[in-house]
């Protein structure tokens, strides 16, 4: 079965990931990408290792390796080597709707118990309509941050 994206690293390239292998002082995750990529390479005399025995050899699938070749030669090898940008997260309960919350974890428990449970509370919080939806785990992780 031949190879759909085959790696072909210029000079420059090479060099560069063998600098970053040998300079050790990097990620894991980065330099295991660095040594599969070069023993992928297939340009010029070289013909590569098999996927089977490079995931072998560095401890990944080879469905790895298939998405890293195909970065690879998409994106570039460098590309590989850096994560990529993360969303930035939106609270759901923050400003007035955290005040609201604390204001509502202070008053007096429900009737039938006896104190509020991070659940009835993400509950009223839905039923006041501060927000549409909201888990226990979020009321949690608001409540610990105001106190």
């Amino acid at each position: 079965m031949s190879k759909k994206y085959v790696v072909k690293l210029t000079a420059e390239e090479r060099a560069e990931l063998e600098g970053f292998v040998k300079r050790g002082k990097a990620a894991a995750w980065k330099i295991q990408r660095a040594q599969s990529l070069l023993k992928c390479d297939q340009a010029g005399q070289r013909k590569g290792w098999p996927d089977s025995r490079i995931a072998e050899a560095f401890g990944c699938t080879q469905r790895s390796l298939e998405n890293w070749r195909k970065q690879a030669v998409e994106k570039g090898p460098l590309s590989l080597l850096e994560r990529k940008p993360q969303a930035p997260r939106v609270l759901k309960l923050q400003g007035e709707n955290e005040a609201r919350l604390t204001k509502v974890a202070c008053s007096k428990a429900p009737r039938g118990y006896a104190r509020w449970s991070l659940r009835l509370l993400a509950a009223r919080v839905v039923e006041l309509e501060m927000v549409e939806s909201v888990s226990h785990e979020t009321v949690r992780r608001t409540l610990k941050k105001a106190t």
